[in-house]
């Protein structure tokens, strides 16, 4: 704990710095995520449910962003951490198959799941917006650049039965963002990120209410966030949402 403080008074240090020097704005944040996963997951095989089958439940998992405003043409920066993990025992009534494996039926399995995302973002503000609206209202558009540390395994031990897959997975897709600010020490903020081509379709979206009940510079949020993926790339095909409430404290300047 006395290691972690002291890494985030060094970076609380470095971010001030920063923006003292070089005119950034910038906004960083943690929080947690209450993450319920749905839907289905294969891998060369069947079609397994995260519910009913993989018995997924809801995970809390800590997440992480960094939004820096950079100086005149430069385009803005948007950093974001999410980690996913999920694991369960399951059985189901009929043989099935994850790659190249066919598991037993009525036989209990082990199963896990990793996807971890990293977000990169590209953005601007639309400075005749916040112009004509006396900086009430801001709206950003950009590029996305997703990856996604994937891994999944699936065991019967035993039978001594196991597949495993693990990829890494880069999704470009479109950010549009806004933030509105009705009065001075509370804001609300939507973010919208997405793509959808031949059939396939990856959505991300969250929105966020923002307070700052002691100072301008440190704030707390809660809000709600549904990722919808449904992709299907080196032969893992996914059809899963993720939804949820979350909480945040941050800081900006």
């Amino acid at each position: 704990m006395k290691r972690f403080k002291s890494v985030i008074l060094i970076l609380l240090f470095l971010l001030i710095s920063a923006n003292y020097a070089f005119g950034l704005g910038i906004e960083a944040a943690i929080g947690v995520w209450n993450q319920e996963p749905t839907g289905d997951l294969s891998y060369k095989g069947d079609n397994l449910n995260i519910e009913n089958e993989l018995n997924y439940s809801k995970e809390n998992r800590f997440l992480g962003r960094l939004k820096i405003d950079m100086p005149l043409f430069i385009p803005n920066i948007y950093f974001m951490y999410t980690p996913m993990r999920f694991k369960g025992h399951g059985v189901k009534d009929v043989n099935f198959k994850f790659g190249d494996v066919v598991f037993n039926a009525n036989v209990p399995f082990y199963s896990k799941a990793k996807l971890d995302h990293y977000d990169i973002t590209l953005f601007y503000g639309l400075p005749f917006v916040k112009t004509a609206t006396l900086n009430k209202l801001n709206i950003e558009v950009g590029l996305n650049i997703r990856i996604i540390d994937f891994y999944a395994k699936i065991e019967q031990k035993d039978l001594n039965l196991s597949e495993d897959k693990d990829a890494t997975i880069p999704i470009p897709m479109g950010y549009v963002g806004f933030q509105l600010k009705p009065v001075k020490y509370l804001h609300i903020e939507a973010e919208a990120k997405g793509i959808a081509y031949n059939g396939s379709s990856y959505f991300d979206l969250i929105g966020r209410v923002k307070v700052f009940p002691f100072c301008p510079m440190f704030f707390v949020s809660g809000g709600y966030r549904l990722e919808s993926i449904n992709i299907d790339y080196a032969d893992v095909d996914s059809d899963i949402r993720f939804k949820g409430p979350f909480i945040e404290v941050g800081m900006s300047f």
